[in-house]
């Protein structure tokens, strides 16, 4: 069984935690290269070093934190080498090592990472998630490489992930799936108190990324206060998107009663107020309030939608059932801006709340479904004819 290690790659001081073989007989690997310009003595001190070294923002830190603890733990677990010792075939073994960890690395459970039954997998990675992956690790090589910390950067001969491209949208739910979505999450029993937090708290997060269209990160991001009125009637929600910037997301009427309703299975005010820092998405495990990190709250909608999918089923409904197992928390963001486009809502107004930087990304998302395509070529087939 591998050994899950914590390893502390946050901004203190940097600790004598040490990969590969050298780890299990006790002893420091020093960098390789001479004259470096790096502080760096042993792997582990490098990846802090590059987490912080100022050129990450807030929310890649996190990311890449995340990616250089697998890796690391890879190295030491599986490959039994220290950055120094790695060539390009190690490299390229760990690249398919993510297509589809051991079982071992596995849990679908999120566990704190200082319980043993903590696991750094939830499942095989996506290509995209893959591609993700490695720009982390080449990107430690080459900041290794740079600093003189390694003589030579094998990372600069792996080649990315390769993750097809789409000339528009095809991630995205009908309304009658998301709707089944909702009905399941609202049918899950509630026989605790933290299996009534956890179904409110779920229920809320579908209605919002259904309803804003918000990027995972913006939702979980925010605060309590963030969702607020102005005394008009109309209900905003402010979220602090890529490039750090600023919006503010409409609120309509079942997402503001999915965020009371959410709050008060917490024991809070069915309202905050907008100076209310408390984290929006709350642990449902914990007793004080918790923010929950973009991956568990990832997990929740994943775990939502396999319900769904498992209710799909029952109904007889392979498509639809097969369609939701392979959704995520970013497939609401493409259905409501799919769905707005279909129904004539202005590519401005969406651009503007999707935060995109360019309408021709927003453009992507006007396009009719396929049943509404299928229907209307058949439709007119049926009426007309063309042979």
């Amino acid at each position: 069984m591998p050994n899950f290690l914590p390893i502390d790659l946050g901004p203190a001081s940097p600790e004598q935690i040490v990969t590969g073989e050298s780890a299990r007989l006790g002893v420091t690997m020093y960098r390789t290269a001479d004259d470096p310009i790096t502080e760096a003595a042993t792997d582990i001190e490098l990846a802090r070093e590059y987490i912080a070294h100022g050129e990450l923002s807030a929310k890649s830190i996190q990311n890449t934190q995340k990616e250089l603890y697998r890796f690391l733990t890879w190295c030491r677990e599986e490959a039994g080498k220290t950055l120094a010792q790695l060539n390009v075939a190690d490299l390229n073994d760990y690249k398919e090592f993510l297509r589809d960890p051991p079982p071992a690395w596995v849990s679908r459970t999120k566990w704190p990472r200082s319980d043993p039954r903590y696991r750094p997998f939830s499942g095989p990675l996506s290509d995209p998630s893959r591609r993700q992956a490695l720009i982390a690790v080449k990107g430690l090589m080459g900041f290794a490489e740079q600093t003189g910390y390694l003589r030579r950067n094998p990372g600069a001969l792996v080649r990315n992930v390769r993750t097809p491209s789409a000339s528009r949208i095809t991630r995205y739910l009908t309304q009658d799936a998301i709707g089944l979505a909702l009905e399941t999450v609202s049918a899950r029993p509630a026989d605790t108190p933290a299996a009534l937090r956890r179904r409110a708290r779920d229920r809320f997060l579908l209605v919002a990324f259904a309803h804003t269209g918000a990027r995972l990160s913006e939702i979980v991001g925010a605060a309590m206060g963030a969702i607020y009125t102005e005394g008009d009637g109309r209900w905003w929600i402010d979220v602090l998107g890529k490039g750090s910037k600023p919006r503010r997301l409409p609120v309509p009427p079942d997402m503001l009663e999915a965020f009371q309703a959410y709050r008060q299975a917490f024991g809070l005010p069915p309202q905050a107020g907008r100076t209310d820092r408390m984290p929006l998405v709350l642990s449902s495990r914990s007793r004080e309030p918790a923010r929950i990190t973009d991956e568990a709250a990832s997990e929740a909608i994943k775990a939502l939608f396999a319900d769904a999918a498992g209710a799909a089923a029952a109904r007889g409904d392979a498509d639809t059932a097969a369609t939701l197992r392979q959704a995520s928390a970013h497939w609401l963001r493409h259905s409501m801006l799919t769905n707005h486009a279909n129904n004539g809502v202005q590519l401005k107004t969406l651009q503007d709340t999707a935060g995109h930087a360019s309408i021709a990304t927003t453009a992507a998302y006007l396009h009719k479904t396929d049943h509404e395509r299928y229907d209307e070529i058949i439709a007119s087939v049926n009426g007309r004819g063309i042979l």
